[in-house]
């Protein structure tokens, strides 16, 4: 059996950075498990610009950014064991992994950091009516078919949903020269960033229909062309709305689901809105010594927050294996009134930093106020211009007012109008 003190899960943006600041903190004794060939994660074919904006002020590609912390974990001497497979954490914090190098890894770890990131929702989860005609794949698969492969999925494409993935593919198959009829919204509003919206489709006056979907699938070998429709408040399709579009090529925006098989698999609680596990501040789940972060614990819409978060993780996970965590005393988080979920799901009043809060609101809103309460009483206040699914919000709350809570308190945050 190995020994290490941590263990990390993923070797993406977010299992570098959970790495690299507990070897900060004081941990030398770490190993990261990743099941891809290299490091990276995602990131390596994004290759795109508009990540590290907010965590290192200039614009980079994603293999630029993944590229930073790579160089880092390897001048850090961190361990990393790539084209691994990790199958199972058991109570006892121990984790079996499989390579073709090594066989069978059987590690004991001292505190466990999942890292593992997210997947696309598949077409098998839409119902969409039609045959399994080729030329229907997720966004994320035509763009590694593009950017790393090097092949073309097709030339006129129809794109369903909204998500980042699928706004970053309409502009990027425009550039490769296919034809993008449309982009197509379930929701009435775009689950994206407005800045992908208007440098992805705009910009390339690529119409994006809201409140519609794919209602059918032509074709037998391959796909040749979608029946769309326009759908009512209940996401039902309306009759005589039917448009038919013809295309070689539907890929799929249709959200992202965290990988949390091993959490589920050893017990851990998760939040059925995120469908990540439930944390403390310092992203501590309900297992003791098992810290989560990164697009398995919630899904991110900038790489930076998802670094900033991880470094979180990653200074818990440390505190915990050097004995420097605090007595908890925590209250619960909750979204009311608009705001769909909070993380962390319950903060500890013995903390001595301030606490940040993050969340994201159900539906637009526009000239609203953020209202953060403690046992129904108002503590913060802020205006916001607009407010928006695709665009993960936050609060601080300061030391100062944590001391003055109590244990079993509840904090809630809602959205005003």
């Amino acid at each position: 059996m190995l020994n290490y003190d941590i263990v990390v899960i993923g070797g993406g943006p977010a299992g570098m950075a959970a790495a690299l600041k507990a070897k900060e903190c004081g941990v030398d004794s770490i190993l990261i498990l990743e099941r891809a060939e290299t490091l990276g994660g995602i990131l390596e074919q994004c290759i795109h610009t508009g990540f590290g904006l907010h965590y290192f002020g200039e614009e980079l590609s994603g293999p630029e950014y993944a590229d930073r912390f790579i160089s880092l974990v390897n001048e850090k001497n961190i361990e990393y064991k790539t084209d691994t497979m990790a199958l199972e954490i058991t109570e006892n914090n121990v984790v079996y992994a499989v390579n073709k190098t090594d066989g069978l890894l059987e590690i004991q770890a001292k505190a466990i950091i999942l890292a593992m990131g997210c997947r696309e929702r598949p077409r098998g989860a839409l119902n969409i009516a039609g045959t399994r005609a080729s030329g229907v794949m997720s966004a994320g698969t035509a763009q590694k078919y593009v950017n790393i492969d090097g092949y073309m999925p097709g030339k006129k494409v129809v794109i369903l949903g909204s998500g980042d993935i699928g706004l970053i593919m309409a502009r990027r198959m425009t550039l490769e020269g296919a034809e993008v009829k449309c982009v197509c919204e379930l929701m009435p509003y775009s689950s994206g960033l407005t800045r992908n919206i208007v440098q992805c489709l705009d910009d390339f006056n690529i119409p994006l229909y809201l409140s519609c979907t794919v209602i059918d699938i032509h074709g037998k070998g391959r796909i040749e062309g979608v029946t769309i429709a326009d759908v009512d408040e209940n996401r039902r399709p309306i009759k005589g709305t039917e448009r038919y579009i013809e295309c070689d090529t539907l890929l799929l925006s249709v959200g992202l689901i965290p990988e949390n098989e091993l959490t589920r698999a050893v017990g851990i609680q998760l939040d059925p809105i995120t469908s990540g596990a439930v944390v403390d501040e310092y992203r501590e789940t309900s297992h003791k010594g098992v810290f989560a972060c990164g697009n398995v614990l919630h899904v991110h819409d900038l790489v930076d927050y998802v670094t900033l978060e991880s470094q979180t993780a990653g200074e818990g996970a440390a505190n915990y294996v050097l004995g420097k965590s605090s007595e908890a005393e925590y209250i619960e988080t909750k979204g009311v009134n608009g705001v769909r979920y909070i993380v962390p799901q319950k903060v500890n009043i013995k903390n001595e930093g301030d606490i940040k809060l993050y969340f994201r609101v159900g539906q637009v809103y526009k000239n609203a106020r953020i209202v953060v309460k403690y046992n129904g009483e108002e503590i913060i206040s802020r205006k916001r211009p607009r407010l928006a699914p695709g665009e993960m919000e936050d609060v601080l709350i300061k030391n100062d007012m944590l001391k003055n809570f109590a244990q079993g308190g509840k904090i809630e945050i809602s959205v005003e109008v």
